[in-house]
């Protein structure tokens, strides 16, 4: 049986490979904490913010994210595409996620906010709706994915093929069209 945690903060600390297994943290707060060496297994996150937290290199495998927040968090080279698909609800504001996967998950609704999503893996993953508020877009995958409703207006540095990306009402800036146009080796100044 997991141990539940509700309504608690965690601070300054330093976690080891399997500290937080077997767990369930609702509306808790984490700051400053270091999940870099986690081996996740049977965690739960609902209702929780984690601020200037280090989820770098993390293996994230089986872990539920329902209704967290994460703020000015370091997550590169994280795998999010073996999370728990049931109810998974994220937000990132001013994180770093280069290098992250986030394949085939389902993320309508998601906002990332003041975020670097250098090389990240959004291939067959469900983006309508989701917000990308001013975010470094430079090298991500988009191929297969769902990017209805999308807003990458605020948003630099993607390149995605509308043909192998399904794009309807999905919004840009006149300045991200070229985004848009790679594949066909014009330019556009």
């Amino acid at each position: 049986m997991s141990e539940y945690n509700l309504d608690l903060q965690y601070n300054d600390i330093t976690y080891g490979e399997d500290e937080v297994n077997f767990k369930e943290f609702e509306s808790c707060t984490f700051t400053n904490c270091d999940f870099s060496q986690c081996n996740f297994i049977a965690v739960s996150f609902i209702d929780c913010n984690f601020n200037s937290c280090n989820f770098s290199t993390a293996k994230i495998n089986h872990v539920a994210f329902r209704t967290v927040f994460f703020n000015s968090c370091k997550m590169i080279d994280v795998n999010f595409a073996m999370c728990d698909k049931f109810i998974f609800e994220v937000h990132f504001k001013d994180c770093i996620l280069d290098f992250s996967k986030f394949y085939a998950l389902k993320m309508k609704g998601t906002t990332f906010t003041n975020t670097s999503l250098v090389a990240v893996d959004f291939m067959s993953t469900n983006l309508t709706e989701v917000l990308f508020s001013n975010c470094d877009l430079y090298r991500s995958e988009f191929e297969k994915a769902v990017a209805d409703k999308a807003d990458f207006r605020t948003s630099y540095n993607y390149s995605i093929d509308p043909t192998k990306t399904k794009l309807k009402k999905a919004q840009f800036s006149i300045d991200g069209l070229k985004g848009l146009l790679t594949k066909y080796d014009i330019i556009v100044e």
